[in-house]
């Protein structure tokens, strides 16, 4: 639902803002009409606001997912997907509908507009990612480009929740997008490792979540990275370790009540109080001045998020508090989900072994797990699938070459050969199983050579080869 065009995230946006101008005009003094004028507007935004949600607004509560379930109900004859930090569900075999999620979350669609702007600014062909539209949704990605455009730097931030020793393939997209983004506008990056978190979310030991820190850095790192370009960090090892980091949590969580994390995070009075203090620390990486020792205290350097979509709450917070702490607010890039082997109902977990292709398994491990548990779009007799093609849209060895092939021909004649029927699924998962088998199999090649020297060298704080 949306009033005069808006959606429910524009409206909470528009209402900031215009709070924040009624701050200012106070704090300026200004003319009693035009403060009872700017007063006016902001009242007549609160009412559209509570019509749209169902809600009061809430300063630095943005609305949240309970707010539009009337409206996503209805329009899904009573079904809804779930995309929230910790869970992604949808009964469609399709998996999640993002266009409803844009309009959910209130953010940007990536238009071809958007990516041949990319690729100008870039001067490099885009990445298969933003080609295919797996990179869907963003927001500011104009303002960043625009500030580019006019030599100002910007830098990326991404992270990784340690819960397992090994990493799937499904964890690999935002770091293999990360690094192309890197080498494409040369800056730097920060990589969060949010051991803390896993710990507080988890059946885990303190030190079972730092070890899984380390060992997850190693297949980051193997992922090509520059050191010299590159900072990753272990929450429970940085944080103490760094004032200015820490200072702006305490600043974020000054700014952010109890009931306005239970409204965007679903926390209830039994969850610890770890988890509820918890979205802060994963606020603080969006801005420069909580790493000294890159940008020298600058205060001012926009901060560019390749992620998830799952991850947007965060960060919509983070955007919220941004402007009333005197930074400015993060961008963000935001993925689709890597589908679970059975399906695209769900997104591919660390937990379940035979839903995932994990970085780690052989070339026999992964061609048995493609053959056995890969959800199929064909039909149920050679003749049957001769006759009417199969679904390449609910086929997940078909949307898992859209993934990693990089060739779009040869993509694009795979799913016309499998939708007339002359390529059969059992063909088609071979296709997949020669994609994966030497792709992971590098990816253990170069990872084998990524020492506990090099871990320590991408974990130490320290200047980057970059003047700011």
């Amino acid at each position: 639902m949306s009033v005069g065009g808006a959606t429910t995230m524009e409206l909470y946006e528009q209402l900031t803002a215009q709070g924040d101008k009624v701050r200012s005009l106070k704090t300026a003094k200004a003319d009693k009409a035009d403060v009872d004028a700017a007063i006016q507007l902001l009242l007549k935004l609160k009412v559209d606001y509570k019509e749209v949600t169902g809600q009061d607004y809430k300063a630095g509560c943005p609305p949240s997912g309970t707010a539009v379930s009337n409206d996503r109900q209805s329009e899904n004859g009573g079904e809804e997907d779930t995309v929230d930090p910790w869970n992604v569900a949808t009964n469609s075999a399709k998996g999640v509908d993002y266009d409803k999620l844009i309009v959910r979350f209130g953010s940007s669609k990536i238009d071809q507009e958007l990516v041949d702007r990319i690729e100008k600014v870039s001067g490099q062909k885009p990445h298969r990612f933003l080609r295919r539209g797996i990179f869907f949704s963003h927001r500011d990605m104009n303002q960043v480009l625009d500030a580019y455009e006019k030599q100002k730097s910007f830098y990326l931030y991404t992270g990784r929740g340690p819960s397992s020793q090994a990493m799937h393939v499904g964890h690999l997209i935002p770091f293999v997008f990360t690094k192309w983004l890197q080498d494409v506008f040369d800056i730097p990056l920060v990589i969060q490792l949010t051991d803390d978190e896993k710990y507080l979310w988890k059946d885990l030991s303190l030190e079972d979540c730092h070890r899984f820190a380390e060992e997850n850095a190693k297949d980051i790192i193997a992922c090509g990275f520059d050191v010299n370009k590159t900072f990753i960090f272990s929450d429970l090892d940085y944080m103490g370790s760094s004032p200015e980091f820490y200072r702006n949590v305490v600043k974020v969580q000054k700014h952010v009540t109890f009931n306005q994390v239970k409204g965007i995070f679903g926390f209830s009075d039994s969850d610890c109080i770890g988890k509820i203090s918890f979205p802060a620390i994963q606020a603080a990486p969006a801005f420069s001045s909580s790493f000294p020792q890159i940008f020298k205290g600058r205060k001012d350097v926009q901060c560019l998020i390749p992620c998830a979509i799952d991850q947007d709450p965060y960060f919509r917070m983070t955007r919220d508090v941004a402007p009333r702490i005197g930074y400015p607010k993060p961008a963000l890039l935001h993925s689709t989900f890597f589908p679970a082997l059975q399906g695209a109902q769900t997104k591919m977990s660390a937990s379940d072994a035979n839903s995932s292709i994990f970085l780690t398994d052989t070339p026999k491990q992964i061609k048995n797990k493609v053959n056995k548990h890969a959800f199929s779009g064909g039909k149920d007799t050679i003749e049957e699938h001769r006759e009417q093609g199969g679904n390449p849209d609910i086929d997940v060895a078909f949307m898992y070459l859209t993934f990693f092939m990089e060739d779009d021909e040869q993509l694009e004649k795979i799913r016309q050969d499998y939708t007339s029927g002359i390529l059969l699924t059992g063909e088609l998962k071979k296709m997949l199983i020669e994609t994966l088998q030497p792709m992971i199999t590098a990816h253990q090649e170069n990872r084998k050579n990524v020492t506990d020297e090099m871990v320590k060298q991408f974990m130490t704080p320290r200047p980057l080869n970059f003047n700011f």
